[in-house]
């Protein structure tokens, strides 16, 4: 039996590599990756953010522009109605669960900022980044695949990115749940890709930028 969104032609077109892109590091802080912290002990995460050290340096060596940012809030006053009880615990400012992982970050290089919402995009200043960048593709990476991840890749998706999510370096608690998401996106939003494929990418852009 042919699958029904197959049938309704869903991810019948590929969204393809643009010439410019960025790798936008969703919430790699260690909140998440650290296991001090209550949402910091997933097995899962950590191995995504590993595979991300190497995506990262290679996108800087290419000199490609890298956004990271973290989540959090100042105080019970403006955080929104999380049904995350760490959320409300751990995730204010003043608190090591906003430090972006030491693995990931080049203080020298990276564009980093704080969010509040799910996405990146949300009230934040990535798209100012990116336009001045003149990004056309969004190389999406980080934690949580089903939360942050997820709205991420909707709304670059949505200001007319070329969207590609990279799977493993991409971090959920439960794969299932990682992969159903990247499997739902796929079929509408984003390309989902390996590591090796963005890298790839990554080293002909390094070499037309070096010829």
């Amino acid at each position: 039996m042919q699958d029904a969104f197959n049938a309704a032609t869903y991810g019948a077109r590929e969204v393809g590599y643009g010439e410019r892109p960025a790798v936008l590091v969703v919430d790699f802080q260690r909140g998440f990756t650290d296991p001090t912290f209550t949402m910091g002990k997933s097995v899962r995460i950590h191995a995504a953010r590993d595979q991300t050290v190497d995506l990262l340096a290679a996108a800087r060596r290419a000199k490609i522009p890298v956004a990271i940012c973290y989540v959090g809030w100042q105080s019970e006053k403006d955080i929104q109605y999380w049904k995350i009880s760490a959320l409300h615990e751990e995730f204010f400012v003043g608190s090591e669960a906003l430090d972006i992982d030491p693995l990931l970050i080049d203080m020298e290089y990276d564009y980093t900022f704080m969010k509040c919402g799910p996405s990146m995009f949300f009230q934040t200043p990535i798209v100012s980044f990116l336009t001045k960048h003149r990004v056309d593709t969004a190389i999406i990476t980080g934690c949580v695949t089903s939360g942050c991840v997820r709205a991420t890749t909707i709304d670059a998706f949505s200001y007319g990115y070329r969207t590609i999510v990279v799977d493993d370096c991409c971090g959920d608690p439960q794969k299932d749940s990682h992969e159903a998401n990247l499997r739902d996106v796929d079929r509408r939003y984003a390309d989902v890709r390996r590591r090796d494929d963005i890298l790839t990418y990554f080293d002909d852009i390094h070499g037309r930028n070096a010829a």
